[in-house]
């Protein structure tokens, strides 16, 4: 009897291995193509937040306020967690701005007495209206909505703006 395969079933043999390799490319590519593009058709979650009451924020002054990031994860903990610099004007309504600087993502500070946003990581600096004053920075500081509901003052998050 001979060792060797006849070219029909050496054939046979190529198919099915080829078969056998593509499902199982496919059985791994397939969720993994699935979770990198997901982002891409999911919709941003957007959610009111409560920052705290009206009679909390001195008009003329900005203060920074935490709330729940809402792009984050359940078990996420603290790092779940982000901020806004919040501005009471002189005329009661309120203004917010994403602590994120618009060139790489730095947190920004806010400097009272120069009345402007300061950008550590590069030298980005922004006038209290969110526009750029100095450095890399290509957009204005992102504004998040602000409403005032039942006594509280609600900002309307996104995830975290970096772009």
């Amino acid at each position: 009897m001979s060792d060797e395969l006849s070219p029909e079933r050496r054939k046979l043999m190529t198919l099915v291995s080829i078969g056998a390799g593509c499902a199982g490319a496919a059985m791994i590519g397939v969720p993994v193509a699935g979770f990198l593009l997901a982002p891409l058709f999911e919709k941003a979650a957007r959610t009111w937040r409560g920052v705290g009451p009206v009679s909390q924020f001195e008009q003329g002054k900005t203060v920074e306020v935490r709330f729940d990031d809402a792009s984050s994860v359940v078990w996420a903990g603290v790092t779940g967690r982000t901020g806004a610099w919040l501005r009471h004007k002189p005329d009661g309504s309120f203004v917010a701005f994403a602590i994120n600087c618009t060139h790489l993502g730095c947190p920004v500070r806010w400097l009272p007495d120069a009345e402007l946003f300061m950008c550590p990581c590069h030298g980005g600096v922004y006038y209290k209206d969110g526009t750029v004053a100095a450095g890399p920075p290509p957009r204005p500081l992102v504004q998040y909505p602000v409403r005032v509901r039942e006594g509280q003052v609600e900002i309307l998050t996104s995830p975290t703006p970096i772009t």
